[in-house]
Parts: structure tokens; sequence; C-alpha cells
């Protein structure tokens, strides 16, 4: 990678994307009312917040800090933004819709990350990162579509 200003810039996109994907799925599993659903949430929420906290330490042993305060009281990404009128709807498949969509936004960030030359640790961390953001998108689509049938 050329710089480090841009490895900076890279990790602070992934981060901002796992925060929104925690903030997204924390407003899910408090107000859907799928008990499956809602202990996934809360599942990929904590999974988010710890990929977070991995990326914000690869952060500091570069000398950096991630600034926490411009995103989780700023606007969460518009990828989330439809959650919320999804759940009032009650429909499992809208939910899972917009977790889908949310997660979309996710991948295509780790897969900009994997194309860059990232130096030494932080690759297979971002790698691993990638592995479970995509698993969890699948597993989301997955549910979405059975949804879709079920109805």
């Amino acid at each position: 990678m050329e710089n480090n200003k841009e490895v900076f810039n890279t990790v602070h996109h992934l981060i901002e994307r796992c925060k929104d994907g925690a903030k997204g799925y924390k407003t899910a599993a408090e107000d859907v009312e799928d008990q499956d659903l809602k202990e996934l949430f809360r599942k990929y929420a904590v999974q988010r917040d710890s990929m977070i906290t991995e990326l914000q330490d690869q952060l500091h042993k570069m000398g950096k800090t991630d600034d926490e305060s411009s995103s989780i009281e700023g606007t969460v990404h518009r990828a989330w933004i439809d959650i919320k009128s999804a759940l009032s709807s009650k429909d499992r498949a809208k939910v899972l819709d917009e977790c889908e969509r949310g997660e979309d936004y996710a991948v295509k960030a780790y897969k900009e990350a994997l194309d860059k030359n990232l130096p030494g640790d932080l690759k297979p961390i971002v790698e691993q990162q990638y592995r479970d953001v995509k698993s969890a998108h699948d597993h989301i689509r997955s549910l979405r579509d059975q949804a879709k049938q079920n109805k």
C-alpha cells in the first residue's frame, strides 16, 4: 500500500461499515419478534463489535486512533436506514432483505480493502473478517429466501 494514510483510510472505512452493521443488528435484535432472528442479530452485532475492536487495535499498532465520535452519533450508513420500517411491518422476509442489503455494503467494503496491498498483520485479519461478513451475508440471504418461499 502506498502510504499509511491510505491504510488508515481503508481500515477506518471498514470500521465504519462494522459500526453500521453492529448498530443495524442491535436495532433489529431489539425490535424483531422472531426469537431465532433476535438471537442471530445479537450474535452478528457482537461479531461486528469484536471486528471493530480488532481493527482499532491494528490502527493503534500503527500509531493511529479511530475517531469514534464520527460514526455512531452520526447518520448511519444508508444501507441500514430502512431497517426500522421493515421491522414495523413485522414481515420476516422484509427484515431479512434489509439486513442483506446492509451486508452487501460490508461485503463490498471488504472486497475493496482486499484489493489493496495491506501490510503484514492487517491482511490476514481483513481476510478473516471478510470471510465472516460474507458468511453472515450468505446466511441472511438464505433465511430471506426461505421466508419468501414460506409466504
